[in-house]
């Protein structure tokens, strides 16, 4: 969390966050950028690695108490590798977690996938503070303190 910061510092606790590459996308720099800049701004990252599945992030997520699952994508898949992220999360006891993230992702798709219970999502260029901005302001409503 960011000290400084009025809506995250009523938290008892860091927000944790599990940033994952699903799918066979081999490009994780982005995905490793958010994850430092996470980390960066106070919060716990657990960084699963390339070539995730659904089923293996979403049992990481449960496994490691998360807040928030932040999932890169940039193959294309998103409107198939959101929505089961979300739905697994939900079939193991876990609709409380906040599952964003970002890729080359058209707008049309990121509302589509918002409508299905997905957060925000960002797209190439987005600054990591407004993701981190984001994230806090979800937080601040969402985490007990």
């Amino acid at each position: 969390m960011n000290a400084a910061d009025p809506k995250a510092r009523h938290l008892s606790r860091p927000i944790r966050v599990l940033v994952a590459k699903p799918g066979l996308d081999g490009h994780d720099r982005g995905a490793k950028v958010v994850a430092a800049a996470l980390r960066d701004a106070g919060m716990e990252v657990v960084y699963t690695g390339l070539h995730q599945t659904p089923d293996m992030i979403a049992s990481a997520a449960v496994q490691e108490d998360v807040d928030v699952v932040g999932l890169s994508i940039l193959s294309g898949a998103h409107m198939t590798l959101f929505p089961r992220v979300r739905q697994l999360l939900d079939a193991q006891g876990r609709p409380d977690v906040l599952v964003t993230g970002g890729g080359i992702i058209p707008q049309d798709d990121m509302d589509a996938l918002q409508a299905q219970g997905i957060g925000r999502l960002f797209g190439p260029g987005t600054r990591t503070t407004d993701l981190i901005d984001y994230i806090e302001s979800w937080a601040a409503t969402h985490i007990d303190s």
